[in-house]
């Protein structure tokens, strides 16, 4: 009996200290359970060609939701928009007053316009607390020395941030590509001056016989972004001495057209449009159109992202293969400026934009799930995917294979999921060494080939100079679409035009596009640059 009670007492006693444990213990915000919330999450639609799936409805939208629900108790739904016409696209969901509670663009002029009409959500309080993972992820910003990549978009004047940039991993943007066999063919060396590529471009419209088509399109561009498909050619041209305040002052609506030296940039492209060496067809090249030429295997040399043509699925190089087994592509860097240097645009290191309108039912669970989605285990298996089916692991470096070759239901939409992972553009491993291995080893070319064309676009680089005003540029939010149609114009009407009319076709529609807001622009950005 007394073994018992002393049981019993023991027992009583170890129930109290339980009790007075559990009221002594605070709950805290963070221990409550959340309450389910339901958000909507913008992303690009590519199309479905080369066995690409529904962007809104996939094994990776399935993941996401499974784990954002039992994380964090937010439903998500996808919402399609257009790649190739994204801005147009949410202008409209705007207008519509739908646009996702999650949602990026690259353009910040219409960012800055949707913000100075209040439809943006203020991000500026929620930083440190809600954002936390987010911002140790982008960490600090290597354009602006003592700041955080995360606050790169504040209003200098109000303290309120209204997006977020993503952070890139590589800043590699453009090079120019030739079919070396075709100089083989013609016994012709690789073209190290502006003055060899021309004549190499001749020399391809001379001999379509002995290249074995009926016609050759010695070089080809989009009509639909003639700035970006000819950028490396165009952007030589410009004055090397140009202060960097005076090309960013001329820079309207992402267009360069009164800074010193890219005019003549136009012209060399116009010349090269008269003696035959462009294809006639360009202006109404749109999304993939130019791509899809260049696999018909009739084009000799064009100029566009470093790594387009290596992407999987029905990447340019594996679809000319199988059109003309014996093609091959190489990187080349041969337009020199006056200096005799090479000089190219790099990428920011921050990308594409990405904010939450203030149309939102839910505003704290679209930044938790911004959040959620900038934790490594979470971005990690987003832009990874499941092993043995989109990546494998070859001598410790991550393959990762967008084609899903072993179970296409695992198909990438788009190279390492970016569209589904916003704050980020490229593979981001636990290293930055680790990462830019796995880039070279992303590909289903050798990793030499890869290598090769990074460093090419990268050579000789600069990225845009970043200006933080004192207060907002504003002029260019509600001109930009305009400017940017109206500077389509100007590239197609001055290239196909006549030698001997190029000035007049140039400068007229310069003198249009200035006159239509690019004025209004470039005098607020020399007005409100920092002395």
């Amino acid at each position: 009996m007394k073994k018992q009670g002393a049981l019993l007492f023991a027992l009583i006693g170890l129930i109290a200290l339980v009790l007075l444990t559990g009221c002594n213990k605070k709950t805290s915000a963070a221990d409550a359970p959340k309450a389910q919330a339901a958000i909507t999450v913008e992303i690009f639609d590519r199309g479905t060609d080369g066995g690409k799936t529904d962007p809104t409805n996939n094994k990776w939208t399935a993941w996401i939701k499974e784990k954002i629900l039992k994380d964090e108790n937010i439903v998500v739904n996808f919402v399609s928009v257009p790649r190739w016409t994204e801005t147009d696209s949410l202008v409209n969901l705007f207008a519509a007053g739908t646009p996702p509670d999650v949602a990026y663009t690259y353009s910040n002029d219409n960012i800055q316009s949707w913000s100075d009409q209040g439809g943006i959500y203020d991000l500026s309080p929620y930083i440190d607390t809600t954002l936390k993972d987010l911002k140790a992820f982008l960490g600090p910003d290597k354009a602006l020395p003592g700041k955080d990549m995360i606050r790169r978009n504040i209003d200098v004047s109000t303290g309120k941030i209204y997006s977020i940039p993503a952070k890139r991993m590589s800043t590699a943007q453009r090079t120019i590509f030739i079919r070396e066999d075709w100089l083989k063919i013609l016994g012709l060396p690789l073209p190290t001056t502006k003055e060899q590529y021309y004549d190499t471009l001749v020399a391809f419209r001379d001999n379509s016989s002995k290249l074995g088509v009926s016609k050759v399109i010695p070089f080809t561009l989009s009509g639909d972004r003639v700035d970006w498909s000819a950028g490396n050619i165009i952007e030589a041209f410009i004055n090397p001495n140009l202060s960097d305040k005076e090309r960013w002052i001329n820079t309207a609506a992402e267009r360069s057209f009164t800074v010193d030296g890219y005019k003549e940039g136009v012209r060399f492209i116009n010349r090269m449009y008269n003696d035959n060496l462009i294809d006639k067809d360009f202006p109404l090249y749109v999304g993939d159109d130019n791509g899809n030429v260049i696999k018909s295997g009739v084009v000799g040399s064009w100029s566009g992202d470093w790594d387009t043509i290596y992407r999987e699925p029905n990447g340019v190089f594996s679809e000319l293969r199988k059109n003309v087994p014996t093609a091959n592509i190489v990187p080349i860097d041969p337009i020199q400026s006056s200096d005799g240097i090479t000089h190219k645009s790099a990428y920011d290191a921050a990308g594409i934009f990405f904010f939450i309108p203030v149309q939102a039912k839910n505003p704290d669970a679209a930044m938790r799930y911004l959040n959620w989605l900038a934790k490594y285990e979470n971005y990690h298996f987003v832009q990874t995917g499941p092993e043995g089916i989109t990546h494998t692991i070859v001598d410790g470096v991550v393959k990762v294979d967008a084609s899903a070759k072993a179970d296409p239901t695992w198909i990438m939409n788009s190279n390492q999921n970016i569209d589904y992972t916003p704050m980020m553009n490229g593979l981001f491993l636990e290293t930055e060494e680790a990462s830019i291995r796995a880039l070279a080893a992303g590909y289903s070319w050798p990793a030499d080939l890869i290598t090769q064309a990074y460093n090419m676009a990268l050579k000789n680089a600069k990225p845009g100079l970043v200006v933080k005003t004192a207060t907002p540029l504003t002029a260019a939010g509600p001109l930009a679409n305009t400017l940017q149609d109206k500077g389509k114009v100007i590239y197609a009407s001055s290239i196909i035009a006549p030698v001997n009319q190029f000035d007049a076709v140039y400068d007229a529609g310069v003198r249009d596009w200035l006159a239509s807001g690019a004025q209004t622009i470039m005098d607020e950005r020399r007005a409100k640059y920092p002395n």
